[in-house]
């Protein structure tokens, strides 16, 4: 059971199968050390190493430990010569110099720190936080004044420090008294004794002074005298020494109260101690579990490792100048296989201007909103951070990947999170949905008012010569189609998507239709005053116009059905136009039924159109072909111009120019075909004759 061997490699089994030891070995002291770098965050620091097996293992060690914690990276990895070699020691001081690490690890002994702080103070390189391994930690050669500046602050790992009751009272008890079987050249009593009592037990041969001419009377007192072999205050190997004597002990006491017949080997059998085997006692050891009075558990793992456990050790700088190696807190590794850093920071003396651990990152962490941006050719932790794109975020410092928000959501200014998207559509608040709200309101009015002077005047000569019944329901229909632009605006429901279009393509075909019966009534009437004419008439009775306009405008009806049974119109959340909005539309379902509802609007306004052309000039002081004619110029234009405009607005301006389309052909029937009446009618009576 070893007190003092730290050598991973006596971890392997198969090797060493009876060894133990109360020393973590050199593998934990590497991942005590990342645990440091960890607790700090300093994730870019330099590596020196011994030109050894302690140096080159601990190398190898930290540098997979390091990279499977995914702690931190090497900014350098130097190798330590031997000896004075000055030029290497130059160039790795120089690498220090130009680093951005401001942490150094160091695993040496101490005469390779010796040299190197030499070279150190001659380049003048201060600003480093030092990390020490076991083998220099507490080197009180390198507690010199002129080495102050520099390692001032350091942290360094410890053989765990203990204490060990009863100790102070035996060490008193030791007396030259109790040692008289050996002559006084062999006697270690007598020789201690005598080193520190400064005394002789017998006068030396003559010629032979060596200072110590006054002889011991056995009568001193150890407690009295001022010698390091009675500072107990820093026990670190004998208490290692302390938990082996007592392993062994405990497992020889575990295995004389083994009663036979219920041993734990072949048969139940019990070891003997007078028969003692190796393997008996290894089986006991692997058992072991005990807790100093120091508090410190004791037991084994299947490769005969204690709990590991070391001291954090700190370099603090008093005011005389000296250096004082204090303890500044723990780590080890739990019974549950973790590793448990403890550290008083309120008690670690920093070597820096502000009193605080310094920072050594080769990249600053990139804050939530940003994504880690790897430099090529570079290690891991040296990096750009890139802010993420619109619609994604990242929530977490350091992520690798920027999330996508929801559909609904898009990402905030930061970055950092997500927000509910803005939402569009042509609401009545808006203020183009005020304006063709109040367009739409106007041209009901005004076609009402039309409508109300039309019956107030209705057997005038103006009124009767055009056809009143149709040109009733011309303006009933002109009202109709003021009336359904109201359904574009507002938040979009199924019930209004599937209405909007099929009260606009119906109470249009109305409207033309209506137009279309009373040019082709103008032209019957003329027809008639011809020889032979007088027939047609009979087609075109009070009968035949309204079955005209009916029939007209189911035909419209129908289209209206079967697109909105085959393939209707329906709300949409289109996310794809803006992408930091949500437009909410109607989707026309079928294409090709919204064309032929176009398409048949527009046959009726062209047959209108031609019509009316045809009887412009036809003899009659009322006779409105001329006006049909410039309304379906009107009506035309308007349509042929919405069609690519209503393709290329996006979101609720196409609804705004569908609105505006019906609103202006709408007004621009009611003005071409009633305006002028209505003028005579209220202003110049004189001519209503």
């Amino acid at each position: 059971v070893s007190y003092f061997a730290t050598c991973s490699c006596l971890s392997n089994r198969q090797m060493f199968p009876s060894f133990f030891r109360t020393i973590p070995s050199d593998a934990f002291q590497v991942r005590a050390m990342i645990q440091i770098l960890k607790h700090f965050g300093w994730t870019w620091v330099g590596l020196l190493v011994s030109n050894d097996d302690y140096g080159h293992h601990a190398a190898r060690s930290f540098q997979s430990d390091l990279a499977e914690s995914g702690g931190g990276c090497l900014a350098y990895l130097e190798v330590l010569p031997w000896g004075e070699d000055w030029p290497e020691l130059r160039r790795i001081v120089d690498v220090m110099k130009k680093s951005t690490a401001r942490v150094v690890i160091v695993f040496a002994h101490e005469s390779h720190m010796i040299t190197l702080m030499e070279e150190v103070m001659r380049q003048k390189v201060t600003g480093l936080q030092w990390i020490a391994s076991e083998a220099w930690t507490a080197a009180s050669v390198l507690h010199t004044p002129r080495l102050v500046p520099y390692l001032a602050g350091a942290l360094g790992i410890a053989i765990r420090r203990g204490e060990i009751s009863g100790f102070r009272e035996f060490l008193l008890q030791i007396h030259p008294g109790e040692h008289f079987n050996d002559s006084v050249e062999t006697n270690m009593v007598k020789q201690f004794w005598e080193h520190t009592f400064q005394c002789r037990f017998a006068p030396p041969p003559a010629g032979q002074a060596d200072g110590r001419e006054r002889l011991c009377t056995g009568r001193e007192l150890l407690k009295d005298a001022e010698t390091e072999f009675m500072d107990l205050s820093n026990l670190r190997p004998e208490y290692n020494v302390y938990k082996a004597v007592y392993a062994l002990a405990y497992a020889l006491d575990n295995m004389l109260k083994c009663k036979q017949g219920q041993g734990p080997f072949s048969g139940q059998r019990c070891g003997r101690l007078n028969q003692l085997e190796q393997w008996q006692l290894v089986y006991y050891l692997e058992k072991v579990n005990f807790t100093t009075p120091f508090g410190d558990q004791v037991s084994f793992d299947e490769n005969g490792d204690v709990l590991p456990i070391y001291d954090i050790m700190n370099w603090l700088w008093l005011p005389d100048g000296k250096i004082k190696v204090q303890n500044v807190g723990e780590v080890k590794k739990s019974p549950l296989r973790r590793e448990e850093v403890r550290i008083q920071e309120n008690q670690i003396f920093w070597n820096f201007e502000f009193k605080q651990p310094p920072q050594s990152v080769c990249s600053q962490s990139c804050p939530p909103g940003t994504r880690v941006s790897r430099r090529k050719g570079q290690p891991v932790c040296c990096f750009d951070c890139l802010t993420c794109s619109e619609g994604k975020f990242s929530n977490k410092t350091n992520s690798m990947e920027c999330t996508s928000c929801p559909e609904d959501f898009w990402s905030c200014s930061q970055r950092d999170h997500c927000v509910p998207k803005k939402t569009e559509f042509l609401s009545y608040h808006d203020p183009l949905g005020i304006c063709l709200t109040v367009a739409s309101l106007l041209g009901t009015v005004i076609s009402a008012v039309v409508l109300g002077i039309f019956i107030h005047h209705r057997s005038t000569p103006i009124v009767r010569a055009n056809n009143s019944e149709l040109s009733f329901l011309l303006l009933v229909s002109i009202k109709l189609c003021f009336f359904c632009s109201l359904l574009f605006i507002g938040h979009p429901r199924l019930w209004t998507c599937q209405l909007r279009h099929a009260a606009f393509g119906i109470s249009f075909v109305l409207c033309v239709s209506c137009i279309l019966v009373k040019t082709m009534v103008v032209l019957a009437v003329f027809s008639a005053s011809k020889p032979g004419g007088v027939a047609i008439l009979k087609w075109f009775g009070a009968v035949q116009q309204r079955g005209t306009v009916l029939g007209l405008t189911l035909v419209q009806a129908a289209i209206c059905i079967v697109w909105l049974l085959s393939s209707p119109p329906k709300p949409h959340k289109n996310t794809q136009y803006h992408t930091d909005k949500i437009i909410f539309e109607c989707v026309i379902g079928s294409t090709v039924g919204f064309a032929v509802l176009l398409s048949y609007i527009s046959l009726l306004a062209i047959l209108s159109f031609l019509l009316a052309f045809l009887a412009r000039n036809l003899p009659d002081n009322f006779n409105e072909a001329k006006l049909i004619t410039f309304s379906m110029i009107i009506f035309s234009a308007v349509w042929v111009a919405f069609v690519p405009a209503y393709i290329n607005s996006p979101g609720k301006y196409a609804d705004a120019v569908e609105v505006f389309a019906i609103l202006t052909s709408s007004f621009g029937l009611l003005v071409a075909l009633f305006g002028p009446k209505c003028y005579i009618i209220l202003f110049q009576p004189e001519r209503n004759t």
